[in-house]
């Protein structure tokens, strides 16, 4: 299954596949990016080339804190680290000029194991659900182009909750776009912001790492952490 110390570790209480009843899940919502799709790094690239077209040096030890959340936040952590001179606005436009020309050369590759669990929820009838911070029409995109976007019967994106990750709304809103109670989903999460935020909402988590591993904030949530959608799919199976 998991080579690595942080993938090895399960926790030895609170929810887990194999401790759920059977009929679990009823429904399952995907983060998108550093889940469904090898986009983290494209962002941090396109991060680090707009910070040095400006003459800054990014700090991806500040950055890797901003994956997952929304884009308010970001700026705050951005601003609240870098100081008042920090011309965030300047930065923030080249990082979406050199993040949106990576888009347009080429789909964004897909994560490992994305298609087979994808098509086994299909085929067994479970619905889907996706969650993420990603603007809908840059989301939508990204799928689109990914060959992805007919397997969400639902998409809750960036800033249409009250509020985003790391707080529960969007995985609230998910749920009840499918018809069922959090707690009767699984939801899959890369970040820690996105695993703060489903486990708020009361799902069941299993986190695939992708930029950053799991740290002992963590420690504490009732969530499995597995290697790669693969190993998902395999768990699901042994149910």
């Amino acid at each position: 299954m998991c080579s690595t110390t942080w993938c090895s570790r399960l926790p030895e209480r609170g929810k887990t596949l194999q401790s759920l009843p059977a009929g679990f899940p009823a429904g399952v919502i995907f983060d998108m990016d550093g889940l469904l799709l090898d986009s983290e790094r494209l962002a941090r690239d396109a991060f680090v080339a707009a910070c040095t077209e400006h003459g800054w040096t990014a700090d991806l030890d500040v950055y890797h804190q901003c994956i997952g959340s929304t884009s308010q936040a970001t700026e705050a952590r951005l601003r609240a680290h870098f100081g008042e001179k920090f011309p965030y606005r300047a930065v923030d436009t080249s990082w979406s000029r050199h993040y949106h020309a990576r888009l347009a050369k080429a789909p964004v590759p897909k994560k490992s194991g994305v298609l087979e669990l994808l098509q086994y929820l299909v085929d067994v009838k479970v619905p889907r659900a996706l969650a993420t911070s990603t603007a809908r029409v840059t989301a939508e995109r990204k799928l689109h182009d990914s060959g992805l976007l007919d397997y969400f019967e639902h998409r809750v994106c960036g800033g249409e909750t009250p509020r985003g990750k790391p707080y529960p709304e969007p995985y609230q809103a998910a749920a009840e776009r499918l018809g069922l109670k959090p707690e009767q989903c699984l939801a899959l999460e890369d970040s820690g912001n996105g695993v703060r935020s489903a486990h708020a909402a009361g799902c069941v988590v299993i986190q695939i790492p992708d930029l950053v591993s799991p740290g002992p904030e963590l420690s504490e949530l009732d969530h499995q952490i597995v290697e790669s959608l693969t190993d998902v799919l395999r768990l699901l199976k042994e149910r």
